[in-house]
């Protein structure tokens, strides 16, 4: 469950800064650089920040 909301939540974020990106400021793309980079790191370290903030914010326990 957590990981369909983790993903999602990255997934928005994605869009989001594109969108920046494409009709506000290029720089946004930085944004989707970290989130991206953000990813990959979790897939090797198995740790996520988005993981650990959203189990707080909803009282899950590990």
């Amino acid at each position: 469950m957590i990981n369909r909301w983790i993903r999602a939540i990255a997934g928005t974020f994605i869009l989001i800064s594109l969108l920046l990106a494409v009709y506000v400021n290029i720089n946004w793309l930085w944004f989707t650089a970290f989130v991206a980079v953000n990813l990959l790191q979790s897939s090797f370290t198995r740790w996520c920040l988005m993981e650990d903030i959203l189990k707080k914010v909803f009282k899950i326990k590990a």
